[in-house]
């Protein structure tokens, strides 16, 4: 397995690529030509409809076309194997979730090391997870769930996931709350959501942007999100640490990268273009389309970011709360 290598100041702390190799020297002009942003998953998500946004605002803020490719499979893992191979200079890129660092302890075998044989450039945009319930379950908050849930035989009340990070919530959550949970993983958030607002589960994780338009059918409520603070897209939803459990934080996220050993100027560049695109008002409109956040940071703290998220999931893993794949 490729290595990466360590970047210069605070960056060596990371232990993520950032410094240029001897070979690859970074052109002060760049982009000269075409940038391809492969997105490790279907057309049509919100990973792809944000980075497609991105993608219109990058060509025209640095004057090179930005396409988008989507290179679907493995929960990101064949896209983002296709960029860790490619050449670093600056015209290949994947866009992944949280996922890419969560599969470094979920997934044996992987075939690159999603710490040291990439770049990051930047997050894009964050966004918390929501516990949605039926509207007729018997339960109406979270406080109500967790008594209701002590009182019922072990494995009756059913939680909906579609992912791997529904699924470190669902568990983080049942472990946290002391009360017995069914996992039922489904394919997708649009796979439950019939059965959902039928009555035939009660509850089910997923992202503000599945929650939000289903709140207008009343046929469910959002009785809980994920980040520390409350939502500004659902501002009347508690957050799970206002229900006394305060281990129940998660913030996902959608960020691009590049193979690693990519020159640190080009890096820099991109991510200050991304923070500049995600500034303007039209991507500020997708964001809230998308019912996310921008998530404008450089590159150290973004270093930092990911080495927090590789810390919780080496800890999640051990604890048993990340899915097997």
């Amino acid at each position: 397995m490729r290595k990466g290598i360590l970047g210069r100041r605070g960056l060596a702390a990371a232990g993520i690529g950032l410094l240029a190799a001897p070979a690859v020297r970074a052109q002060g002009n760049w982009p000269e030509r075409t940038v391809r942003l492969v997105v490790a998953y279907a057309p049509g998500g919100g990973t792809d409809l944000t980075t497609r946004a991105m993608a219109e605002g990058l060509t025209a803020r640095l004057g090179q076309t930005f396409v988008v490719e989507n290179r679907a499979g493995a929960n990101g893992i064949v896209g983002s194997e296709a960029v860790a191979r490619s050449a670093p200079d600056g015209y290949t890129f994947v866009t992944v979730t949280s996922t890419h660092v969560m599969n470094r302890h979920m997934v044996p075998n992987l075939p690159f090391d999603p710490m040291a044989d990439f770049t990051p450039i930047a997050l894009m945009a964050r966004y918390p997870l929501v516990l949605m319930a039926n509207t007729d379950a018997p339960f109406k908050d979270i406080p109500s769930l967790i008594a209701y849930a002590k009182t019922r035989p072990k494995g009756e009340i059913a939680q909906a996931t579609s992912d791997a990070q529904s699924s470190y919530a669902a568990n983080q959550f049942a472990k946290a709350a002391g009360i017995d949970l069914t996992e039922v993983p489904y394919r997708g958030s649009g796979a439950y959501l019939g059965d959902l607002t039928g009555g035939h589960l009660k509850l089910a994780w997923g992202s503000t942007a599945t929650a939000m338009p289903l709140l207008t059918g009343g046929k469910v409520k959002v009785i809980a999100v994920t980040s520390p603070e409350r939502s500004g897209f659902l501002p009347d939803s508690p957050t799970l640490v206002e229900c006394g459990l305060p281990e129940c934080t998660f913030i996902g996220w959608v960020g691009i990268f590049g193979p690693a050993k990519l020159p640190v100027e080009i890096a820099r560049r991109f991510n200050r273009a991304c923070a500049e695109v995600s500034a303007t008002p039209s991507m500020q409109e997708k964001f809230r389309t998308m019912a996310s956040d921008p998530a404008p940071m450089d590159l150290e703290a973004l270093a930092a970011t990911l080495r927090d998220d590789d810390a919780r999931w080496a800890k999640a893993a051990k604890e048993g709360l990340l899915p097997r794949q």
